[in-house]
């Protein structure tokens, strides 16, 4: 059986943020056992799974992406939307578009440092869409 589930999370500027508790706050209670399938609506950001506990990992993972894909690289086109755009694109790809996380005992049995995380690749992406997908 599967249930979905929109998820509308707040809007953010530029870089990752955890987003554990917001997902869960917007969720019945989960089944003592499944799988929760988070997908986000956007191509211009990205959701992953990593450590929760030191910001300095927050802060290494913008350094990484800004580097990997800066708004001034040259020889991008698709800049209708700004400067911005096209490396937003890029950014989400190598996050993802979506996680699943077993859930066990009522619980995501996520990892005692791991966290969901929105990755806003945007300098004003605006409230962001989920959709949560619970397999019992």
């Amino acid at each position: 059986m599967v249930k979905h589930y929109p998820i509308v999370l707040r809007a953010r500027p530029q870089g990752f943020h955890l987003i554990t508790a917001e997902v869960l706050e917007q969720l019945p209670d989960l089944p003592e056992t499944g799988i929760l399938q988070l997908f986000i609506r956007h191509t211009s950001a990205g959701i992953c799974i990593n450590e929760n506990a030191d910001p300095d990992v927050l802060h290494d993972f913008e350094l990484f992406f800004e580097r990997l894909a800066p708004e001034d690289m040259p020889g991008l086109r698709h800049t209708l939307e700004g400067p911005d755009d096209m490396p937003a694109h890029i950014k989400a790809v190598l996050t993802g578009s979506s996680v699943s996380i077993p859930i066990a005992n009522g619980k995501l049995a996520l990892g005692t440092w791991q966290g969901i995380y929105l990755g806003e690749f945007r300098r004003r992406g605006g409230n962001r869409k989920l959709l949560a997908s619970v397999y019992q």
